[in-house]
């Protein structure tokens, strides 16, 4: 069984409960991991707090802490192919994919190892005898709600930034991928400085995860999930009067004109649907395609993935499993519903069928036509493989389709026309632009949040930085020279 990481230890829940991991490629328990719950969570606030109150670590270096966060990006490197394995094994993603995920997670640490000794403030003139100046000081316990389609990037992403500007760190990682956070831990406990810095709590959300943002001694919250859940966090939140970070998804649309390089074009919107099997927040999941253009473009996608592999992630075909069955029941419900709305399903729509598989749950790679803009699969993440397309004649109706949603994570825009590319770029409301290219190779360095329900804040590259730290004022009175 594996065991949660609290103050530097391995520890099962004070209950004793177990919950089973499966690995979604063939429904096999892989793991028993603790069932956190209120008071196992209460052990590791209290850890992280008394850990960030320390005289040691309140004394630290930023550049000891930089040195630490190098050292696990090493750490993380020498064990990479376990990581990825571990990733595959957990999420069901092809290999290749997670050994990006792992890559991108030590990019993470390397990266904000190199900010932790440049986090400046600001000197302010107000007056000859008055010396003002910022410092940027760490909120403290920071408590971090990770999903279960990147858990390793994700928490890399927030665990590295949140320490390398002073704090502590407590992770609940989802109740379906919980072992790449506590393979992570395993690295923590090898390094003194960040030994007894983060702490792992496994279990199910409405016990542990609702236990963790309640608690009085959480400084800060950083949740990436669904709207409803977010929308709990924030109140939950609210109550005790403590910021959040908050990645809530996408609906996001490639904008495509018939002056783009079409094959570039077809190869990122394929790849933007069938990553991670399309259970991705910035799945590009909505094709707005020139009128001029549309047949051709629909027709190159819909060859293309009738020659997508599909198989265990282990196998490292193109397309993976669906993380389980309810997220499968799901993704095949509102296919169905827009069938039944007049979508015509050009490809896909079903469940794959994979030999050897068992129980799991694969679904074929799926482009949907002729729904109305305002339907429920236009409107809502599917959260699968599944592209619905649009029709477009003006840029003017290109915008109005790509800013119609309630989401604004990411636009992807496709022309050889920069001047229309600025003119979009300025218009469509989303956190990411991208002109012809599509995620910009992990985009570690690249603030990444949303527009309206898609969240608040940003995460990656240095506006990270922010969430984590609050700024305070000092003025000093200069008394004056006597003559």
């Amino acid at each position: 069984m594996k065991l949660m990481y609290i103050n530097g230890e391995w520890a099962a829940s004070l209950t004793d409960e177990t919950f089973s991991v499966y690995n979604p490629a063939n429904h096999e328990v892989i793991a028993e991991v603790p069932s956190g719950g209120t008071e196992d969570v209460h052990l590791a606030v209290t850890a992280a707090k008394n850990v960030f109150e320390s005289r040691e670590w309140q004394s630290l270096k930023p550049s000891i802490r930089g040195k630490a966060l190098y050292e696990v990006a090493q750490k993380m490197r020498e064990r990479f192919e376990e990581l990825a394995m571990v990733e595959t094994l957990d999420t069901g993603k092809p290999l290749s994919q997670s050994r990006n995920d792992v890559e991108s997670g030590a990019r993470y640490f390397e990266y904000y190892a190199g900010i932790a000794d440049k986090m400046f403030g600001e000197t302010i003139p107000v007056a000859p005898n008055v010396i003002d100046y910022t410092v940027r000081e760490p909120m403290g316990v920071c408590a971090q709600i990770i999903p279960w389609n990147y858990p390793l990037q994700i928490t890399s992403r927030g665990v590295a930034a949140a320490i390398a500007v002073g704090n502590t760190v407590i992770v609940k990682p989802a109740e379906d991928t919980p072992l790449s956070a506590l393979k992570l831990a395993e690295i923590f406990s090898e390094i003194n400085v960040l030994k007894n810095v983060l702490q792992v709590v496994t279990g199910y959300g409405a016990e542990a995860g609702a236990a963790l943002v309640n608690h009085p001694d959480v400084n800060h919250i950083t949740f990436t999930g669904s709207v409803v859940t977010g929308s709990s966090v924030m109140m939950a939140a609210a109550r005790n009067i403590v910021p959040v970070t908050l990645e809530l998804g996408g609906k996001s649309p490639h904008i495509v004109f018939p002056d783009c390089d079409i094959e570039e074009t077809v190869t990122w919107v394929m790849r933007s649907i069938i990553q991670n099997a399309g259970q991705t927040c910035s799945a590009g999941s909505r094709l707005l395609i020139h009128s001029a253009i549309k047949e051709e473009i629909v027709s190159r996608l819909t060859e293309r993935m009738k020659n997508i592999s599909i198989g265990p992630g282990v196998t490292d075909s193109d397309l993976g499993p669906i993380i389980s069955k309810r997220q499968f029941d799901r993704i095949l419900a509102m296919v169905e519903r827009a069938k039944e709305q007049g979508g015509r399903v050009i490809i896909g729509g079903k469940r794959a069928v994979v030999e050897g598989t068992g129980e799991a749950y694969y679904f074929e790679p799926t482009i949907i036509d002729q729904v109305a803009p305002t339907s429920e699969i236009a409107q809502e993440e599917v959260f699968g493989p599944v592209l619905t397309v649009f029709e477009f004649e003006t840029e003017a109706e290109a915008i109005q389709l790509a800013n119609g949603t309630a989401y604004g994570l990411v636009t992807g825009i496709w022309t050889n026309d920069i001047s229309r590319a600025h003119r979009i770029a300025a218009k469509v409301k989303s956190g990411q632009v991208f002109i012809n290219d599509y995620g910009a190779a992990g985009g570690v360095e690249l603030p990444f949040g949303g527009y309206k329900k898609s969240g608040i804040g940003r995460e990656k590259g240095v506006e990270a930085l922010q969430n984590y730290t609050q700024l305070k004022n000092i003025a000093i009175k200069i008394k004056q020279a006597e003559d």
